[in-house]
């Protein structure tokens, strides 16, 4: 049997994909408009940045991004292309390929962090209470969480 969701369950679910489109779009346009990068450039950049050696192996990376392995690839080619990334093969096991960051790539994404900090800052929490982060931050978790198949069924 469907459990459909209720008038107060729709409003706050429509409301979430209608908040995350928009501030998706908005993200990517100031960012694009600021930087010249777009937000999936920047989200590969943060993951690589995220790393110790700032090289991660294509399917590692495609698994932190959830993203399918062939855009990942498209979109890695294109940054290649911009000279933000570039690949290296493994020599542990000669099969995979490393991304890693060029100096390009470091130059590009510390060239966009501070606009792109400020314009998350504007856009979500200048507009949140510090209850309203703690609710988010467990809203998140608990989402997650279930999605990791960790949380209560």
């Amino acid at each position: 049997m469907t459990r459909w969701l209720d008038e107060r369950e729709q409003v706050a679910w429509r409301g979430l994909l209608r908040m995350q489109a928009r501030l998706q779009g908005e993200l990517h346009r100031r960012l694009q408009t600021g930087s010249g990068l777009s937000l999936t450039d920047f989200d590969v950049l943060v993951a690589l940045t995220d790393r110790p050696d700032e090289r991660c192996r294509v399917l590692e990376l495609a698994t932190l991004l959830e993203w399918e392995k062939s855009r990942l690839s498209h979109h890695l080619a294109r940054m290649q292309k911009r000279g933000l990334v570039a690949r290296e093969e493994c020599d542990d096991d000669g099969r995979g390929n490393y991304v890693v960051l060029t100096a390009a790539g470091r130059a590009a994404i510390e060239a966009a962090a501070p606009g792109h900090v400020e314009t998350v800052r504007e856009l979500v929490f200048d507009a949140l209470s510090d209850d309203d982060v703690a609710a988010l931050t467990r809203i998140t978790a608990a989402v997650q969480a279930r999605l990791d198949g960790r949380g209560p069924r």
